[in-house]
């Protein structure tokens, strides 16, 4: 099969309470199948794929993450003060990585463009480099290079036990230098966004917090410094160094007109997310990450517009969840991200 787009809302199912009308709804009830007409609201769209995944040698299933996560979101409470659209699914069911990653950019892009900010459930991480080409996409369409001097500042903040830095290895299939093409995975798409922004002569600014130092090498710390990433290892997430990342992470919010938020679910400890590729053995707290959440979604640009223009979540791997335990820990994430999303406007 080839890559290609669907759309289904049958996920949206759960409780309905009658007697409490308005007051009483839920996400089922409220969002919408996307339509090209619709505009100013949140963009929902899945990204399913665990292709970079199995390139990266790790644990096969989350392809299947966007539907469960649409079930475990249908049920939650509706507090919100903005129409939320589904778009669908981008599938990946032929192992072009590429060319999915490239059609999940053209809707990004085509979303933006009508005035949505964007939440994308993975996937694995390799969505990261579908989103950028999204936004990257939607800024050049805007003409928001003035001149070569002025580029678009761009911070992404990355939520991960991994820096995601490395480089793109050869394919095994290729027998000579001529022949050979470097393949992406989900532990590249960072690497590929540096590379992108190098070659635009747009500025890299990276920001990872919540590394497990044993599962980076000492060359992805090195080539981190070297790119200037701002990060923060997982024994350093805690509450008595809140007030330093805090500082931090706003001062990088500050330097930036424009910000794209990344979860990679693995930097959860193991007891709360058991459903994801690489399990954390100690992991971020929720509390902790949920701290720092607010400045990111609350962040506005000088005309009083939200910075944030993209979300998305990866990693999460129904296939090994316990009771949906992780489904429910993304589905929070993205409630909680769609409230600040627009409460802030």
């Amino acid at each position: 099969m080839k890559n290609n787009t669907s759309s289904n809302m049958t996920n949206w199912i759960g409780r309905v309470d009658h007697e409490d009308g308005e007051l009483g709804l839920r996400w089922h009830q409220k969002v919408k199948e996307a339509k090209s007409t619709n505009q100013d609201g949140i963009m929902l769209l899945g990204f399913a794929c665990d292709e970079g995944v199995i390139r990266n040698k790790g644990r096969k299933g989350a392809y299947a993450a966007p539907q469960v996560i649409r079930r475990a979101l249908a049920n939650l409470a509706w507090h919100h003060q903005s129409d939320v659209y589904d778009g669908g699914d981008i599938q990946c069911n032929d192992g072009d990585l590429e060319l999915a990653q490239k059609q999940l950019g053209i809707k990004i892009k085509s979303a933006l463009a009508n005035r949505h900010q964007v939440i994308v459930l993975g996937g694995g991480h390799e969505v990261a480099w579908g989103s950028f080409q999204g936004i990257a996409r939607y800024l050049q369409s805007r003409a928001v290079l003035t001149s070569p001097t002025a580029p678009p500042r761009i911070g992404i903040i990355n939520f991960d036990a991994h820096f995601d830095l490395r480089n793109l290895p050869q394919s095994p299939s290729s027998s000579t230098s001529q022949s050979s093409k470097q393949y992406g995975s989900s532990g590249t798409p960072f690497h590929q966004i540096s590379e992108f922004c190098h070659v635009q002569h747009w500025p890299f600014h990276y920001a990872c917090l919540g590394l497990n130092k044993g599962s980076n090498t000492q060359a992805l710390y090195h080539k981190a410094k070297q790119l200037g990433v701002l990060h923060f290892d997982d024994i350093e997430m805690n509450l008595l160094n809140l007030p330093q990342i805090k500082q931090a992470l706003s001062e990088f919010i500050e330097q930036n007109d424009f910000l794209y938020l990344t979860i990679d679910i693995d930097v959860f400890p193991a007891s709360c997310a058991p459903g994801v590729s690489a399990p954390a053995v100690r992991g971020v707290s929720l509390d902790i990450i949920e701290s720092l959440l607010p400045d990111i979604l609350k962040a506005k640009n000088q005309h009083g517009e939200s910075k944030l223009l993209l979300a998305d979540l990866a990693e999460f791997n129904p296939t090994f969840d316990i009771d949906n335990q992780t489904a429910r820990l993304v589905a929070r994430l993205v409630w909680t991200i769609a409230h600040g999303m627009k409460s802030n406007m």
